[in-house]
């Protein structure tokens, strides 16, 4: 089982590299089920002028629409480095059942991908974050999940 494992992983890790010749970062991602590849994703965030446009979420999105569903559950993904907090909620809000990652998010700060400010941003309260935030309209936004709430047959996520 661990040569499949990295195979998978070598392939991720050959994306990342193949991605920085064509002008993207140097992270790949690829998802499997069931031992085949369902989807693979690079980064693409400079060159797609697009801040979301991370290798697990851009394979995330890819797999979603290649299975026709928004719960990947019984599939994993392999990422050339551990994931970033965007990408790792993704990875939770998806249901993939394993995360197997090569480089860490240290080896990621030594290349110049530091998310440990994020991190450390979440555990402060959110008056005294640097990203400025407000509330506004609470009790308008609540009738909104009032009407959630009360449906019958929504699709929970």
């Amino acid at each position: 089982m661990r040569k499949i494992q990295e195979k998978f992983m070598r392939l991720a890790i050959d994306l990342a590299s193949e991605n920085i010749k064509n002008g993207g970062g140097p992270f790949g991602a690829v998802i499997v089920k069931n031992g085949e590849v369902v989807a693979t994703g690079c980064n693409r965030v400079t060159a797609s002028n697009d801040p979301t446009a991370h290798a697990e979420v851009s394979a995330i999105r890819a797999a979603c629409k290649a299975l026709d569903t928004f719960v990947l559950e019984g599939c994993e993904i392999y990422s050339s480095c551990e994931p970033c907090p965007m990408c790792l909620g993704a990875i939770y809000w998806a249901h993939l059942d394993k995360l197997y990652y090569a480089a860490d998010k240290h080896d990621a700060a030594d290349a110049g991908f530091d998310d440990s400010f994020i991190y450390k941003e979440l555990e402060l309260k959110p008056e005294d974050r640097r990203l400025k935030a407000e509330v506004l309209l609470q009790k308008e936004a609540l009738r909104v999940f009032e009407s959630w709430k009360a449906l019958e047959d929504k699709v929970e996520y």
